[in-house]
């Protein structure tokens, strides 16, 4: 008990942490930017406040993972050659998929009328998120998705550099998603590759509509089932003589 006591500290200081500086960065970065929204300092603060209680819910099954590996319980491993090397990519794309689908119909079902005050609300106090929103749950919220990938290291192989370089790709671009503006052109937002990944275009939608949007990670879920709403693309701007410093 003790053990797991430190586990579920140290992961409650580390996911906290990780969450505040990649926000303050994203945050601070788009501030500067000429198209940056206002944003609202009560907003953020109410952002920062069910994210840092989310930290806590969020370390309880990571620090169960981190038990049971140390015992030998999990599917995590740590030699790169004990399976294909190809199984690096397909496992990290097969827990994105998973949780994609998961999040995909629990986000709709939050959704509902007669659920969204209880569950969701707090993630849309403010039509127009930050950066700070990328991890502001409602506990009710946090405590139903976030068991999903910690489940999956005890059924699915996963090498443990895997399992760090997701935890970190899934927070950078959950914090872009939510940081009010589009960092990537359009002309890749909505391109080929793009145009299945969900963004800041996209889920910024999903901020102002409510209705539709769902997605997680990929826009393969809302796609399948209508609910994929894509703003229109925005007249190109005439090219204007830039005065010389």
């Amino acid at each position: 008990m003790a053990s797991f006591l430190v586990s579920f500290a140290a992961l409650t200081a580390i996911i906290a942490a990780r969450y505040l500086m990649t926000s303050a960065l994203i945050h601070a970065l788009v501030r500067r930017r000429p198209d940056a929204p206002r944003f609202s300092g009560k907003a953020i603060r109410h952002e920062l406040t069910l994210s840092l209680a989310s930290s806590a819910i969020y370390a309880l099954p990571a620090a169960i993972v981190v038990e049971a590996w140390k015992a030998g319980h999990t599917r995590i491993y740590t030699d790169p050659t004990a399976l294909p090397w190809i199984w690096l990519p397909i496992s990290a794309l097969i827990y994105l998929l998973i949780q994609d689908t998961h999040y995909y119909w629990v986000h709709r079902l939050m959704h509902d009328r007669r659920l969204f005050r209880w569950l969701h609300a707090g993630h849309h106090r403010s039509p127009q998120p930050t950066a700070y929103a990328s991890f502001a749950f409602d506990l009710t919220e946090a405590t139903l998705v976030a068991w999903v990938l910690p489940l999956l290291t005890f059924l699915i192989p996963i090498h443990v550099g895997v399992v760090l370089f997701l935890l970190i790709a899934m927070t950078a671009t959950a914090t872009l998603n939510h940081c009010g503006v589009e960092i990537f052109p359009q002309s890749f937002v909505r391109g080929p590759i793009g145009g299945w990944l969900i963004t800041a275009t996209h889920h910024g939608v999903h901020h102002r509509r409510l209705q539709s949007n769902f997605g997680l990670h990929f826009r393969l879920w809302d796609r399948l089932m209508g609910t994929d709403v894509m703003p229109p693309v925005a007249p190109s701007a005439p090219a204007r003589d830039q005065p010389i410093a």
